[in-house]
This record gives C-alpha cells, structure tokens and sequence, in this order.
C-alpha cells in the first residue's frame, strides 16, 4: 500500500521552494503543485525564431530549493535540451539547489552495449544532466535499475506499482484466479513482486528481439488455463511485446488478459492495435501525457502526482522517501 500521510506532516507554505515545468507534460505538474498546495513558478519556455530554445526564469530563485517537472519523452531529444537548459539558467540564477523531476527517463533502453560500435545513451544523457545543473533526479521505474549508478548524485527511482496494485485489487477478480504475467526474463523481478501483492500466481513469458522495436515470442512458463493474466512491463511503445503476449496466453488457456505499465508510449497504431485485441484492459500512468482519445475504451490513466509530490516533499524536509512504499 502506498503510504501518502503522516500524522502532523509539515506545509510548504512560506518554505524556499518553487516548482517550475518544461513543455513535455505540464499537466501533471499542475496535479503536483495542487497537491503540494504550490504555485508554479514563472518561466517562459519558448524558441527563437531559428528554432533554438528560449528560456527565461521570470522570478527570483536565488537561494531557493527548485523542482522542475519534466519526463523526457515526445521528442525526446527537444524535451531533454529543454530540461538542461532550464537547469543551466537556474544554476546562474543562484538557485541552491535543482532536482529534476523526469518520470519518463528518455533513452532508458539504450543502457547497456549490445553489440559493437554502440552508445551507452542512457550513461550520456546522465552525464549531461550532471553537467547542467542537476544535483538530484527524481524517476519512476526506470528502464534498468541500475541507470542510478550512471549518476554521481542521489537518484530517487520510484514504484509506480503500488497505485496499480490498489487500482486491481478493487476487481472483482479472486486471487486464486490471478496470474501475473512478466513479458520477458528481464521483468521478472517486478512481476514476482506484484504478484506477492496480489496473492496471485507468477508465470513468464521468453522472448527474443530480431531487431529493435520487434519481437519474437519463444515460449511460456506457467499456469494460465481458466485464469485471468495481468502482463506487468514498464513501457508500451508501439505495442508488439504485449499484443503478442496475449495472443499466447489466449492460446494457452487465458480467460481474460489485463495488462499494467508505467509509462504509455502508444506509438505508431499502437493505440488502435489495443482496442482491436481481446484485451480487456490496459493500465497505464500520467507519467507521460496520454491523449483524451487513448484513455477512451481499453485504456486507463492512474495518476503519479500525489506519489511525486509527496516525494518533493519528503526530499525538502528530508523526511524517508522508503516508507512511501510501505
């Protein structure tokens, strides 16, 4: 259960705090600041007319403890150069301190060299957050748990699943009947910790990767006949993994077939290749912005905002950040 109140928890009113967003989801920094009870703080995040970014602080940040809400994700190459110039003007504006909020890491897949004559992107991108300003990272389920040893200041990767696991645990599901599903080897770890959560069954699904942003299901490993399956994964970008993971748990005896995950791509026909499956529904969170016609018919929106700013305000009055998660 995640655990968002304690008993005579402080307010950041009158505190040396200033929340700012970039352009990548201003909606979910608006859901922070209201649940921090914070303004946001002026800044005009703009371009030129050659198309080079604009940045202009338009308050007084010097001294204070600074939050800047942006998941490199979209364009990702747009988003990220936002969020490092936004640190590098707050840097000389004597901020004391900035922590970037990224609930989407941007390049979190490319972590580790595959074959030759590769870049380890995920290591760059940490490198150049460092370099702008940044003196602390805030993430939600990261790609590969160990992008936190890329930096050289303190990383806060966050679980997205206990919101998930309160969400499912209001179906009318019995946890007898319930197996949660990893995707692949890789996903092990965070499907056997929703299922101890769920009381359900565990199975695993193997596959390999031809090319990148393609898949090819090998085998199943499990139990599935009469049950309904929960797939757990961290991303849905163009859908492939999923779909075909649930074309062979139907094929293996599944009666019905969810699926849980953080960070909702849906890129190319990702969306309409959803609602064309058995599926019955697909569980994602705002830490990207999902668009109003997606979160129609199969999809669902869970929203991290209360987790986030809970954990800035944790990491201002360097309160646990831990006992969140119960």
């Amino acid at each position: 259960m995640l655990v968002l109140q304690e008993q005579e928890q402080p307010t950041l009113e009158g505190e040396n705090l200033v929340l700012f967003t970039g352009n990548s989801n201003p909606q979910l920094a608006h859901a922070i600041a209201e649940y921090l009870d914070v303004p946001l703080g002026k800044a005009l995040v703009g371009r030129f007319t050659n198309g080079e970014l604009r940045v202009q602080i338009e308050e007084n940040v010097r001294g204070q403890e600074v939050f800047i809400v942006q998941p490199t994700c979209g364009n990702v190459n747009d988003t990220l150069m936002e969020l490092l110039v936004m640190c590098d003007a707050l840097t000389r504006a004597s901020a004391k301190t900035i922590t970037a909020l990224v609930p989407y890491y941007g390049y979190a897949r490319q972590e580790k060299k595959t074959t030759g004559r590769e870049p380890i992107t995920a290591k760059l991108v940490a490198n150049l957050m460092t370099s702008a300003g940044c003196d602390r990272v805030i993430t939600v389920d990261l790609h590969a748990a160990a992008i936190q040893g890329f930096f050289d200041i303190p990383v806060d990767n966050l679980m997205a699943m206990p919101i998930v696991v309160d969400y499912f645990r209001n179906k009318d599901i019995r946890k007898e009947d319930l197996v949660v599903v990893s995707p692949d080897a890789g996903g092990v770890t965070r499907a056997r910790i929703f299922a101890e959560r769920l009381g359900a069954g565990l199975a695993i699904i193997f596959k390999r990767r031809p090319r990148p942003d393609a898949v090819d299901v090998m085998d199943f490993v499990g139990d599935i006949e009469g049950k309904t399956a929960l797939i757990v994964d961290d991303i849905i970008s163009t859908g492939g993994t999923l779909l075909r993971g649930v074309d062979l748990l139907i094929e293996k005896g599944a009666k019905r077939v969810f699926a849980a995950t953080t960070h909702g791509l849906f890129a190319g026909n990702a969306v309409e290749a959803i609602e064309a499956s058995p599926i019955e529904e697909v569980i994602v969170t705002d830490t990207v912005p999902v668009s109003s016609t997606a979160r129609s018919g199969k999809i669902t929106v869970l929203s991290v905002a209360p987790l986030l700013g809970e954990t800035i305000r944790r990491n201002y009055f360097n309160l646990s950040v831990s006992k969140l998660f119960g």
